[in-house]
């Protein structure tokens, strides 16, 4: 981890939000924490530009910058903020004396079709912005820096003036475009070959234009893409592909020099954000795979959110990459320059809004995937990583204000980032009405970083921008050198023994654009001492030669590195299992029965011929019963999960020799197989002695009841299925009270009648959190909404109608109060693990607490408990749930969709079809009652605390 040190900037903040609001002066020096030997400046500021969201650095070292001033202006009164009548701009900025600070700001484009855009490059004379619903270039013909011609190169994708939409594309190494775009469908592309991709899911809102979104579209090719996706396109606009899905909102892809791909991707507001690399094929597991359901309607008993929230327990899905918590995820680069010295050769930077932070990792190769363990806050405006981070807190420390929205490389190999500067992380609205931002570089203490001129001429000049650290730069040398043929082979070779294998790999991108010697020079890379250039070998050659590409994959699928593997695993994707299932047989020989990339690889290489590969795996292993089978095998099967396998996968869930957790795994397989067969199995396993078994089972068929297996299951009724008893008395006095029509005397009778019943009295909390309820009457209802004995109901209706009982304790007295963290553990038995766990003990209604003492120190767990409603853990915040025939109940919703499933403050679930839902409240408060209503003395939290923070909390059954 890299220690953080202070760089203190030459200039001021804006100050408190004031400021923002009216335009005041600065007031606060600005700081940013850089590593040791690192040190920030203000590259440039307002009002030079504004509101920046993404950026990109041309062969100049200029930086271009995409302005959002007009940026939601549904939500954003527009005499209060600074907008921007003709449209939204692109704007130049350049340091022309090479002080490190810019002095020349100019206007390239305001264009009334650019709306809040959320990605700009620069491509030798194109500038591409991405603007939903459209990627429009703009070509500068004689170099005057305004556009002479206007494209739209593609257009059709959603999320017009919303975060979700498209976002940047980059030159990858192989010349072509890589874009991103979220999860704000439907996805309707066509390209300039008339191949059409058809993407969309179930999410909607966020903008009053995604008011609807259509999942499970077919493409051209024959897949459904769901979601937030990656593609590639030609420059000349043909060739679309997609190359990732299902994730909800990447606001970049990074592509660097071997073809791999990173992303970060927001989570749904529930402590769950992630930086993955990006398998290609993959599906990045946030909706259901064809996007019908969200991750709440699918989550399974038992499941973490953070699994459930990225589908990590379903076959099909690849694995999550580094989960950092909450966050606003937005620009992210490889950096491959050693200019900043080599330590920071290769880090990805990783640019987080909310976190107000540069996070900065250093992927290891381990299996056939990454780890991402090495990584911390990089660059950083407070010095403290903000894990406790929620996108709609005002903070007045300024310094949370540093809202990064990109980070770019540099020609001169500086790092640059640029600041949105809000109280606030965009989200639905901004609160800084002048528009403020600024750009920040990056730099080493004692070295003067040169910006290089560059002359495309002169091959020395071409090489030099192939070898720059600006991603879209070297793109441009890519394409001048390409140009020469193979008469540039000899420098190529040369460049092939770079100590730099950035440079390398490049390199052999390159060859592979230079005909047949090119490509015999590939070939004997697939035996090079470094299997990230034997994977680049491959990836070239599925490109350039796919006529010879299952000869390829056949030499190397028995490559050493499981890596290699996995890469000719993703590219016989399409070959047919007549000609690619000896190759995937040799693959097969390779899985340890453990590497989920491995294995997420192997399921990308049989998918569509399941079948077909079962039937030879089963013929290959000697036709093993189902208790016999091998961990590898039983895992493919698990991926897989051909329709073939419902009977074997019954076996094995019913075969108390097997471990229980391998008998649970054949459950899940079985839960994805759409058969009728799938289902009558199933069904079979009701029988099972083992609850978890039967349990299982039956959360399976109440969930497929409502699709997949709903034809099968007309016959079945859950013991779940039964309702609470009907309340048609509380709900009428319910729509008494909310019929507009009634007069204000009717409506207070009706009130005073629900709060009679508990059922009606949920109903005054759900007016009461509505905001329908006037202050007199819940004065007046206020002592009968809380004669109630049981401290969790009593909690509920004391945050809505303000007990007197209810004030916290004073947590710095608490906090010096001796404590004993023995007595500590016996009471949190005693009051505790009726909602909270440690270890196994206990019951998971509130989080669970046995590592709380890695994120939290002892006043901090202090605070937690004796101000319980002060921070509520995502996933820990209760609904209320009014039923169509009048009941009402409240608690964690542990599922939302087609299947509803809700977990009272006793640990009960309760679950429903989702037609029997007429409503759902989120309410802003805890479950978790404060101590004087559990009830706890100042001393008991005290040491309750103590005891949540040791190391060893073990509790026995």
């Amino acid at each position: 981890m890299n220690r953080i040190y202070i760089s203190l900037i030459g200039i001021f903040l804006i100050g408190a939000w004031a400021a923002c609001q009216h335009g005041n002066a600065p007031q606060t020096e600005a700081k940013l924490f850089v590593a040791d030997g690192l040190e920030a400046t203000v590259w440039a500021e307002s009002p030079m530009f504004y509101n920046p969201t993404n950026m990109d650095v041309d062969i100049r070292g200029r930086i271009w910058i995409t302005e959002a001033v007009n940026y939601r202006n549904f939500n954003n009164d527009s005499a209060r903020h600074l907008t921007h009548a003709a449209g939204d701009r692109v704007m130049i900025l350049e340091d022309t004396d090479g002080d490190g600070i810019a002095d020349s700001s100019k206007v390239f484009i305001q264009d009334k079709d650019i709306v809040s855009p959320l990605g700009i490059s620069v491509i030798g004379n194109k500038v591409i912005v991405s603007c939903s619903p459209s990627v429009i270039v703009y070509t500068d013909e004689d170099g005057d820096d305004r556009p002479d011609h206007k494209e739209v190169f593609l257009t059709g994708f959603g999320g017009l003036d919303h975060d979700h939409g498209l976002h940047t594309g980059v030159a990858g190494p192989d010349g072509k475009w890589y874009f991103a775009v979220g999860n704000a469908g439907p996805h309707v592309v066509t390209d300039k070959n008339g191949w059409t991709l058809r993407a969309g899911s179930v999410y909607t809102g966020g903008s009053p234009y995604n008011g609807e979104n259509t999942p499970a579209q077919r493409s051209d090719d024959g897949r459904i893409w769901t979601g937030g996706l990656v593609f590639r396109i030609n420059p000349d606009g043909t060739g679309l592909e997609v190359l990732g899905h299902n994730f909800r909102n990447s606001y970049e892809v990074a592509v660097d020099s071997y073809g791999n791909m990173w992303q970060s991707d927001n989570d749904d507001e529930v402590d769950a954000c992630r930086t993955s690399w990006i398998m290609e094929g993959g599906n990045a597991g946030f909706f259901s795979e064809t996007g019908v359901r969200t991750w709440r309607a699918e989550r399974r008993p038992g499941q973490t959110i953070q699994t459930a929230h990225w589908h990590q327990e379903d076959p099909g899905v690849m694995p999550v990459g580094k989960i950092y918590g909450p966050g606003a995820p937005t620009g992210i680069v490889v950096n491959e320059s050693d200019a900043l010295g080599k330590a920071y050769r290769g880090m990805l930077l990783s640019a987080d809004a909310g976190r107000n932070a540069i996070f900065g990792y250093h992927p290891k190769p381990e299996g056939a995937g990454y780890d991402f363990s090495e990584g911390s806050p990089f660059i950083s405006s407070t010095g403290v990583d903000d894990e406790f981070y929620r996108w709609n807190n005002v903070d007045e420390n300024t310094k949370k204000w540093f809202r990064p929205s990109d980070v770019a490389i540099g020609t001169d190999g500086a790092i640059y980032v640029a600041d949105w500067y809000d109280p606030i992380v965009g989200g639905h609205q901004m609160m800084d009405s002048v528009g403020y931002g600024r750009i920040y570089r990056i730099a080493p203490k004692n070295k003067k970083l040169i910006t290089p001129e560059i002359d495309l001429d002169q091959t020395s000049g071409q090489i030099a921008a192939f070898l720059n650290p600006a991603i879209n730069v070297r793109n441009q040398g890519f394409e001048q050198l390409k140009a020469q043929g193979s008469e540039i082979l000899p420098e190529l070779m040369k460049l092939l023994e770079s100590e730099n294998p950035y440079h390398r790999a490049r390199t052999v991108w390159l060859l592979g654009q230079l005909g047949r010697e090119g490509i015999d020079k590939i070939v004997g890379l697939l035996g090079d001492h470094d299997p990230q250039i034997r994977i680049t070998a491959l990836r070239v050659l599925r490109q350039v030669d796919s006529g010879h590409l299952l000869a390829y994959a056949d030499r190397i699928a028995d490559d050493p590195s499981p890596a290699v593997r996995r890469e000719v695993a993703i590219a016989i994707r399409d070959i047919p299992f007549e000609q690619s299932g000896p190759v995937i047989m040799k693959l097969v020989d390779g899985f340890d029965g453990e590497d989920r990339f491995y294995l997420n690889a192997l399921g990308v290489a049989m998918e569509g011929k399941e079948s077909e590969a079962y039937a030879a795996l089963l013929r290959r292993a000697g036709n093993p019963e189902p208790e016999n089978w091998s961990k590898a095998f039983a895992a493919i099967v698990w991926e897989l999960h051909p329709d073939e396998a419902a009977d074997a996968l019954k076996q094995r869930a019913l075969n108390e020799k097997l471990d229980l957790d391998v008998r649970k795994k054949a459950v899940v397989a079985l839960g994805f197989i759409p058969t009728r067969e799938a289902a009558v199995s199933m069904r079979g396993l009701l029988a099972s002695a083992d609850q978890d078994i039967a349990g299982s089972a039956q959360w399976w068929l109440q969930f497929r009841k409502t699709n997949d297996w709903k034809p099968y299951l007309g016959d079945w009724e859950s013991p779940l299925d039964k309702l609470l008893d009907a309340q048609p008395e509380a709900l009428g006095y319910y729509n008494q009270y909310r019929d507009d029509n009634r007069s204000p005397d009717d409506k207070w009778k009706a009130a005073l009648q629900l709060a009679t019943s508990k059922t009606g009295k949920l109903y005054l909390i759900e007016l009461a959190a509505a905001g329908l309820l006037p202050d007199s009457l819940k004065a007046e209802l206020k002592g009968r909404m809380l004669e109630n004995d049981d401290r969790n109901f009593r909690t509920l209706a004391a945050h809505y109608f303000g007990a007197d009982d209810v004030g916290s304790y004073d947590l710095e007295e608490v906090a010096g109060l001796p404590v004993d963290a023995e007595r500590g553990k016996t009471l949190f038995v005693a009051n505790c693990i009726v909602c909270h766990k440690i270890g196994s003990i206990g019951q998971e209604i509130g989080p669970d607490l046995s590592n709380i003492h890695t994120r939290f120190d002892r006043r901090a767990i202090l605070d937690g408990i004796i101000n319980p409603a002060a921070a509520v853990a995502f996933g820990s915040e209760p609904y209320l749930v009014l039923l169509k025939n009048g009941a009402a109940l409240y608690g964690l919703m542990l599922s939302d969709g087609p299947v509803v499933t809700i977990m009272d403050p006793y640990g009960k679930q309760y679950v429903m079809d989702g037609e029997a839902v007429a409503g759902r409240r989120h309410l802003n408060t805890s479950i978790m009652p404060p101590p004087r209503y559990i009830p706890l003395t100042p001393q008991d939290a005290a040491d309750i605390s103590a005891y949540l923070s040791m190391n060893d909390k073990e509790l026995n059954d």
